[in-house]
Protein backbone atom coordinates (compact mmCIF):
# COMPACT_ATOMS: atom_id res chain seq x y z
CA UNK A 1 0.00 0.00 0.00
CA UNK A 2 2.92 2.21 0.97
CA UNK A 3 4.20 2.01 -2.74
CA UNK A 4 1.07 3.52 -4.51
CA UNK A 5 0.98 6.13 -2.40
CA UNK A 6 4.63 7.52 -2.57
CA UNK A 7 4.02 6.86 -6.95
CA UNK A 8 0.75 8.74 -6.59
CA UNK A 9 2.58 11.77 -5.28
CA UNK A 10 5.39 11.16 -7.77
CA UNK A 11 2.75 11.58 -10.30
CA UNK A 12 1.53 14.59 -8.97
CA UNK A 13 4.84 16.29 -8.37
CA UNK A 14 5.54 15.69 -12.09
CA UNK A 15 1.99 17.48 -13.11
CA UNK A 16 3.66 20.23 -11.47
CA UNK A 17 6.97 20.52 -13.15
CA UNK A 18 6.79 23.42 -15.81
CA UNK A 19 9.85 24.18 -18.18
CA UNK A 20 12.36 26.87 -16.75
CA UNK A 21 11.61 29.50 -19.32
CA UNK A 22 7.84 29.55 -18.84
CA UNK A 23 8.91 29.79 -15.02
CA UNK A 24 11.01 32.85 -15.14
CA UNK A 25 8.14 34.61 -17.37
CA UNK A 26 5.94 33.59 -15.17
CA UNK A 27 8.17 35.37 -12.60
CA UNK A 28 8.72 38.36 -14.57
CA UNK A 29 4.76 38.71 -14.74
CA UNK A 30 3.79 38.60 -11.28
CA UNK A 31 6.51 40.95 -10.18
CA UNK A 32 5.75 43.35 -13.26
CA UNK A 33 9.24 43.40 -14.29
CA UNK A 34 8.87 42.30 -18.67
CA UNK A 35 7.81 45.62 -19.64
CA UNK A 36 11.51 47.53 -17.83
CA UNK A 37 13.10 44.40 -19.47
CA UNK A 38 11.63 45.15 -22.46
CA UNK A 39 13.33 48.95 -22.11
CA UNK A 40 16.73 47.89 -21.61
CA UNK A 41 16.92 45.40 -24.49
CA UNK A 42 15.71 48.35 -27.15
CA UNK A 43 18.05 50.71 -25.40
CA UNK A 44 20.77 48.13 -25.85
CA UNK A 45 19.96 46.96 -29.58
CA UNK A 46 19.21 50.68 -30.47
CA UNK A 47 22.52 50.48 -33.33
CA UNK A 48 21.14 47.31 -34.31
CA UNK A 49 17.69 48.11 -35.28
CA UNK A 50 17.73 52.10 -36.20
CA UNK A 51 21.36 51.47 -38.21
CA UNK A 52 24.76 52.53 -37.58
CA UNK A 53 24.67 56.23 -38.84
CA UNK A 54 21.66 57.06 -36.57
CA UNK A 55 23.48 55.45 -33.47
CA UNK A 56 26.37 57.68 -34.34
CA UNK A 57 23.98 60.72 -34.23
CA UNK A 58 22.52 59.77 -31.02
CA UNK A 59 23.43 61.04 -27.95
CA UNK A 60 21.11 59.47 -24.98
CA UNK A 61 17.98 57.45 -25.07
CA UNK A 62 16.00 56.97 -22.17
CA UNK A 63 12.14 55.80 -21.12
CA UNK A 64 9.45 58.07 -19.22
CA UNK A 65 5.88 56.77 -19.28
CA UNK A 66 6.05 54.73 -22.63
CA UNK A 67 7.35 57.27 -24.58
CA UNK A 68 11.09 56.82 -25.50
CA UNK A 69 13.43 60.33 -25.28
CA UNK A 70 16.04 60.40 -28.13
CA UNK A 71 18.45 63.25 -28.04
CA UNK A 72 20.68 63.79 -31.33
CA UNK A 73 23.40 65.67 -32.32
CA UNK A 74 21.75 66.78 -36.19
CA UNK A 75 18.98 68.85 -36.85
CA UNK A 76 18.17 67.67 -39.98
CA UNK A 77 17.90 64.29 -38.78
CA UNK A 78 16.10 65.25 -35.97
CA UNK A 79 13.18 66.34 -38.71
CA UNK A 80 13.49 63.91 -40.82
CA UNK A 81 12.82 61.16 -37.66
CA UNK A 82 9.95 63.60 -36.77
CA UNK A 83 8.08 62.79 -39.91
CA UNK A 84 8.59 59.49 -39.81
CA UNK A 85 7.66 58.82 -36.08
CA UNK A 86 4.89 56.79 -36.38
CA UNK A 87 7.17 54.21 -38.66
CA UNK A 88 10.04 54.43 -36.32
CA UNK A 89 7.41 53.45 -33.14
CA UNK A 90 6.28 50.60 -35.60
CA UNK A 91 9.84 49.61 -36.25
CA UNK A 92 11.06 49.29 -32.38
CA UNK A 93 7.90 47.73 -31.50
CA UNK A 94 8.38 44.98 -33.97
CA UNK A 95 12.18 44.36 -33.27
CA UNK A 96 10.99 43.59 -29.79
CA UNK A 97 8.46 41.63 -30.37
CA UNK A 98 5.55 43.82 -27.66
CA UNK A 99 4.19 47.24 -27.49
CA UNK A 100 6.74 49.06 -25.48
CA UNK A 101 7.27 52.09 -26.57
CA UNK A 102 3.73 54.33 -27.39
CA UNK A 103 5.74 57.63 -28.41
CA UNK A 104 8.99 58.63 -29.53
CA UNK A 105 10.13 62.27 -28.72
CA UNK A 106 13.27 63.36 -30.79
CA UNK A 107 14.92 66.06 -29.02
Amino acid sequence: MRYYKKKEEIDRRKADVQPIGESIKALMKAYRLQGKLNEVNLVQRWEEIMGKPIAIKTKELYFKDNKLFVRLTSAPLKHELNMSKSKVVELLNRAIGDEVVKDVVFL
